[in-house]
């Protein structure tokens, strides 16, 4: 072959090699400001992490709103999982929440009796009395910090003059957003909890809708595979059934993965008797007196065995 033509022909090799598209990796989820991390008094609240606003349906936004409240009003749908504070008519800020477990929530109305920053947590009796393994303990109260289930912020819901022992807070938990895992109260984002305190007044009407009034507003809503409220559509129908066959095969290959780990543990776990056994009777020790394999082989220093030592041949 001529050497010209060599030459183009490795030309064009390269050139196409050089024109391969790239395989470029997605960049990482980027956390919106409103949710980064925030330095409050002496706590750093984390930042809320992506996956948990759950591609910016749980994220705060203003919102037309179409309800009856008037400006200053907080309205709670619990069917939907929206949390709404009215700032002018047809006008509102839209949160994300957790909602309590199925007969645990705060119905009707109230008002805000009282706002705290960092509040105490105490379990009410009815909580020690129905679980006393997760309760039990703090019947004495915890003190406000990034460990306590009220977060960073408390309005305290009250109905003619009482404390009617639900709260609108913070939470520790993020993943909760967006289900019905509560013990009652209504849960934002911390984040979410700060901005609403600044926003509402202490004496502030609080609503929480009817079902009836929830499907005349916001339509029909379902939980997803993941207990995650949306709007019951055949889509997010469909969703549901594949992504609960996901759920399945992936508890399935952890089930699988598990039964692997622990008969690799059990045949190491033989090896190692068997080792352990080999070194007392090389040592001239009784099985009954036979250490342990870590204290044989000089992982763990026990004086008691110094005197011991291998028969002299």
């Amino acid at each position: 072959m001529p050497f010209s033509r060599l030459f183009a022909c490795l030309s064009l090799a390269l050139l196409a090699a050089c024109g391969a598209p790239k395989v470029e990796e997605a960049p990482p989820p980027v956390v919106p400001p409103e949710y980064q991390a925030v330095q409050d008094g002496e706590f750093l609240i984390p930042a809320v992490e992506p996956l948990h606003l759950f591609d910016g349906q749980n994220q705060r936004t203003e919102v037309a709103y179409n309800g009856p409240e008037d400006a200053g009003s907080i309205v709670v749908d619990t069917f939907a999982r929206k949390l709404y504070y009215v700032t002018e008519p047809g006008r509102a800020i839209q949160y994300a929440i957790a909602v309590g477990r199925e007969g645990l929530s705060f119905r009707g109305t109230g008002y805000i009796g009282r706002k705290a920053e960092w509040p105490n947590w105490q379990p009410t009796a009815n909580m020690i009395r129905t679980r006393p393994d997760l309760y039990a303990e703090y019947a004495g109260g915890l003190p406000g910090g990034l460990d306590n289930p009220l977060g960073a912020r408390a309005m305290y819901l009250y109905r003619n003059g009482r404390d009617t022992m639900f709260r609108i807070h913070g939470t520790i938990d993020n993943a909760s957003i967006g289900r019905a895992t509560s013990a009652g109260c209504i849960r934002l984002f911390n984040q979410d909890a700060i901005d609403l305190f600044n926003r509402v007044d202490s004496g502030a009407f609080v609503r929480v809708r009817t079902q009836e009034e929830s499907l005349e507003l916001e339509g029909p809503y379902m939980d997803d595979a993941y207990g995650r409220a949306v709007p019951d559509t055949p889509e997010n129908q469909a969703r549901v059934i594949t992504d609960r066959e996901l759920i399945a095969q992936e508890e399935l290959n952890r089930i699988e993965a598990e039964r692997v780990a622990a008969e690799e543990a059990a045949k190491q776990a033989a090896k190692d008797e068997k080792r352990r056994l080999r070194i007392c009777r090389n040592r001239g020790i009784d099985e009954v007196d036979c250490p342990t394999l870590a204290e044989l082989t000089g992982e763990v220093q026990d004086a008691a065995l110094e005197g011991i030592a291998a028969p002299q041949g």
